[in-house]
């Protein structure tokens, strides 16, 4: 029997929560293990039933007990006892994210042509800096709204129910190449981020055109996280019974640093 190990992992990606017929629902999250300084990927973590105090927002330094899973072989895969979960701090963004650059640059990959040749030694979460990047969006057929139901009334495990999460219907996609690729072809990925999707039902309240609600949408995950002022870089991870199919996941966007105009 494999004996978890506990890890220290600075998250850096939360996914969108799935409907789970063991869990109601469960969030996948990942980030760079801090002693090993290699991705990671954590689940299942049924984010919206952890106790507050284990409710860990994004660039917390969380510890936790996982182990190996049995069914996915992609390398960063790790099983977690979420009960073990704790939470040690959280990096801010003083210094131009200075103290999140020290870590998550360090695993950037040259490219996500070169995370796709990646693929058959199982690797399937990285890091890279786009160029050309555009933003695209197209309405969306909801999954089975009776069978996600279904799931979430699966909640023998807890002592309460969780009210399921309101399909989108548009899904949101960026078109790039890879930065110093010639010979990179063009990419277009989904965006998978709890952050944009949470986004969407937050501000469908505030903004009831749903032109103007998509708009602010692409305001935000293109103008200001793609925009000119930032070093923009995307977080991909892939599927485990698709190990070709990467989705966006989320986006490190530092502010550009500007050279002194004098020598120190």
């Amino acid at each position: 029997m494999v004996t978890p190990k506990t890890k220290r992992v600075l998250i850096t990606i939360k996914a969108p929560p799935n409907p789970s017929r063991k869990y109601q629902e469960t969030n996948c999250c990942a980030g760079i293990d801090l002693e090993t300084g290699e991705w990671i990927r954590l689940y299942p973590i049924p984010f919206r039933l952890l106790d507050y105090n284990r409710q860990f927002p994004k660039y917390s330094i969380i510890s936790v007990k996982c182990q190996r899973p049995a069914r996915d072989k992609r390398i960063e895969s790790y099983k977690v006892d979420q009960d073990t979960i704790k939470i040690l701090g959280r990096l801010d963004t003083r210094n131009n994210w200075s103290e999140r650059k020290k870590i998550v640059l360090k695993t950037l990959s040259p490219s996500f042509c070169k995370i796709l040749q990646d693929v058959p030694a199982r690797k399937s979460l990285g890091i890279f800096k786009p160029t050309d990047i555009r933003f695209e969006i197209s309405k969306t057929t909801p999954r089975d709204e009776k069978k996600r139901r279904a799931a979430y009334n699966q909640y023998h495990l807890f002592d309460r129910k969780l009210d399921p999460i309101e399909q989108i219907p548009f899904s949101f996609y960026y078109k790039f190449k890879c930065l110093d690729s010639p010979d990179c072809p063009g990419h277009k990925l989904m965006i998978h981020d709890w952050e944009l999707m949470q986004a969407y039902r937050t501000w469908r309240r505030r903004y009831k055109n749903k032109t103007v609600l998509l708009s602010e949408i692409t305001k935000t995950w293109f103008d200001k996280l793609c925009g000119p002022k930032k070093d923009t870089y995307f977080y991909v991870g892939n599927m485990w019974q698709r190990p070709k199919q990467f989705m966006v996941l989320g986006v490190f966007y530092p502010p550009k640093s500007h050279p002194t105009l004098f020598p120190q």
